[in-house]
């Protein structure tokens, strides 16, 4: 940037500079030849005309080469060096000139206009200026721009480079500590400076994206290792089941150790099929999305737990339309299903309304209920509550946390909401309208 700037004013200098001093200089000289031209006019000369600042010699001569007026600079010397051919015009040339003034030899700027006297007589006025000055003027410009233009570029470089470097030195400690984290240790962070500049806020932003990430890791540890012990109960009671079946052949029921066998089997396909649909949540997935009707839903979902143990009692809707996946909208009220399940001692309700610009699903059971201070640990993965784990009622401790994953992946939320006895959960759903 520094260049191209210099670049511009030193060729606007060049450019408009030799021509604003030469015009300086001819404005000079043509005001005092057209003074002493309108004197030679009015008959007014005196033998010795008297130059104004900066013009150094005048003079006036005849037709016949004779010397009516002149400045004292002269000593008795003619100019020449211009021809003019017509009168009451300005000519104007340059010109060396030498033993003048004080000065050997020296470029003048020379100009010259004929006039009549009063008396008829045509005479010559010369004027002429030094272009001395202008000649150092323009000397010293030039040296500024070849000379100064290239030392300024280099001083502009220098002190860009200590500014940047010194400036991105914060930047460059932050990366050089950000290097030294690995994924084996998360917990460290990058030092903060209180300078309150923006290095500041990129190193806070930065100690809180380790933050996330560290959270991040620590959930993924801490799900995988959940997920092991959830799928090595399962199997381990599979494997017993199968070898104690294989051990004493004659004496095993197969009928029911199928059975046992099958459920087990059922209940490792539900763990597998809700992690894997947690993973493609996790990884922000957008299945396809339609129309769907909740109310449809949630009446095939009556139907098909037609005769269970635990009755599920439907209040009556319309239509319900929501904008989603209607496998992972399914998922959402089996899971919930299932859950009141698990806990409802007598009945189950489900009731689905519309609100606003918003879809209400509410599932509620007459169990135990959820305690307040759990009402949002029950939504973390795998985890299970003290009074589910005494009844051993099954469950993975993933369908809760996959119905919340869903209801946000649909711009939707899921709560527990106070009820006695029993517990009840609602979720929100945005409402779709044709």
């Amino acid at each position: 940037m520094a260049a191209v700037v210099l670049a511009v004013t030193g060729t606007l200098t060049l450019t408009l500079g030799p021509d604003n001093l030469h015009g300086l200089v001819e404005t000079r000289v043509e005001l005092a030849v057209r003074r002493v031209a309108s004197e030679a006019r009015a008959g007014q000369l005196s033998p010795t005309l008297e130059a104004p600042a900066r013009v150094q010699l005048l003079q006036v001569v005849s037709a016949d080469g004779r010397v009516i007026a002149s400045s004292p600079g002269l000593r008795g010397q003619r100019l020449t060096g211009i021809q003019v051919d017509k009168p009451e015009t300005i000519y104007s040339t340059e010109s060396t000139l030498t033993g003048l003034r004080d000065e050997k030899e020296a470029q003048y700027l020379i100009m010259a206009i004929q006039v009549h006297t009063p008396s008829g007589e045509l005479v010559t006025v010369y004027g002429a200026s030094s272009l001395s000055d202008v000649n150092r003027a323009l000397s010293w410009l030039n040296a500024m721009v070849f000379l100064g233009t290239p030392m300024a570029l280099v001083i502009v470089a220098g002190i860009t480079w200590v500014v940047v470097a010194s400036a991105l030195r914060p930047v460059e400690r932050i990366r050089a500590e950000l290097a030294e984290i690995t994924g084996r240790d998360l917990s460290r962070r990058v030092s903060v400076s209180d300078t309150g500049d923006e290095i500041t806020d990129l190193a806070t932003t930065t100690n809180h994206t380790l933050d996330r990430l560290e959270r991040s890791a620590e959930t993924q540890r801490r799900f995988v290792a959940d997920a092991s012990h959830e799928l090595r109960s399962p199997i381990s009671a599979l494997r017993t089941q199968l070898e104690v079946a294989n051990s004493y052949p004659a004496e095993t029921d197969w009928p029911a150790t199928g059975a046992r066998a099958l459920a087990a089997a059922e209940r490792l396909t539900g763990i597998i099929d809700e992690l894997l649909m947690l993973a493609r949540l996790d990884a922000g997935a957008i299945p396809d999305r339609r129309i769907v009707d909740l109310c449809r839903l949630a009446e095939e979902q009556v139907r098909r737990r037609a005769g269970g143990k635990i009755p599920i009692v439907l209040d009556t809707c319309g239509r319900a339309l929501v904008l989603g996946s209607p496998v992972q909208l399914d998922r959402l009220l089996t899971n919930l299903l299932d859950n009141a399940t698990r806990h409802a001692a007598s009945r189950i309700d489900l009731r689905i309304w519309v609100e606003g610009e918003h879809v209400y699903v509410s599932v509620t059971d007459d169990g135990d209920g959820i305690p307040p201070e759990d009402r949002e640990r029950v939504f973390e993965r795998f985890t299970r509550l003290e009074a589910a784990r005494r009844k051993e009622k099954g469950g993975s401790g993933l369908g809760l946390a996959l119905s919340r994953e869903i209801c946000a992946s649909h711009g939707g939320t899921l709560k527990v909401a106070d009820h006695s006895p029993g517990a009840r959960l609602i979720a929100r759903l945005p409402l779709h309208r044709a």
